[in-house]
């Protein structure tokens, strides 16, 4: 059996272990496979063996795998930080949903070119819940105000929040992001919005996932604990200017 078809067993068998503790129908979390740096044939590999969803993080790499994958019925979700001159790339290539939408004048573009492609999208906002300077995401005090106006935007459908977590060692720590995000997503709720479903909480990875599991997360998203480790850190792809 292929390691990534083995990983990707463990990963499941985790997430059924924190739904168990949680009290949670393991079918309310839904597994991301997270591809950045991973080739083709080896996400082929994961979908061949029944996954359906990857997230990348850059508008290239959805260009260059994008013939590999075609095939293969799955969803592709953009995971990584937007600039707003690559919005018309993302949209080409088929995403299903933005995770990334974290200020305005990123929504008011994605917007625009939504109404000249003729297209609508879904798009989580994302929320810097651990105030890290190296991260994208709104800050939580201004997440709220900030889905009020995305909403306004026709083409635009708001189906959750997205965020990464703080990464620590104390568990503590690292689930105030998550009972965070979580008690964003009910006071939006609350709202009622129009254009706006708080259906999901994209958070928690192959390092936390279990925290933010018991803490509600609907979506996580693996890549290392499945592919392996990556010649990068992870910083590099979010450097918005790659």
């Amino acid at each position: 059996m292929s390691q990534i078809i083995k990983n990707i067993s463990q990963i499941r068998e985790r997430m059924n272990q924190a739904c168990l503790r949680a009290n949670r129908n393991p079918d309310e979390v839904k597994l991301l496979l997270a591809t950045k740096t991973v080739s083709s044939d080896n996400i082929k590999i994961a979908l061949e063996a029944g996954e359906t969803l990857i997230g990348e993080n850059r508008a290239q790499d959805l260009k260059n795998k994008y013939i590999d994958l075609q095939s293969l019925p799955h969803e592709k979700h953009f995971i990584g930080h937007l600039q707003t001159n690559k919005i018309k790339e993302v949209l080409r290539y088929d995403v299903s949903c933005i995770q990334s939408v974290d200020r305005l004048d990123l929504a008011e573009k994605l917007q625009n070119r939504l109404e000249f492609e003729k297209k609508e999208m879904n798009i989580f906002i994302q929320v810097n819940t651990s105030n890290e300077a190296s991260k994208f995401g709104v800050s939580p005090d201004k997440a709220i105000e900030l889905t009020k106006q995305v909403a306004e935007f026709p083409r635009i459908h708001i189906k959750g929040l997205m965020t990464i977590g703080l990464f620590s060692a104390e568990e503590q720590k690292v689930r105030v992001c998550f009972k965070m995000l979580k008690d964003i997503k009910q006071q939006i709720a609350l709202l009622n919005l129009p254009n706006v479903e708080m259906k999901e909480l994209s958070m928690g990875m192959s390092h936390d996932l279990e925290f933010a599991i018991e803490e509600g997360s609907t979506m996580i998203r693996v890549g290392t604990a499945i592919f392996g480790k990556r010649i990068y850190a992870d910083s590099y792809y979010w450097n918005e200017n790659r």
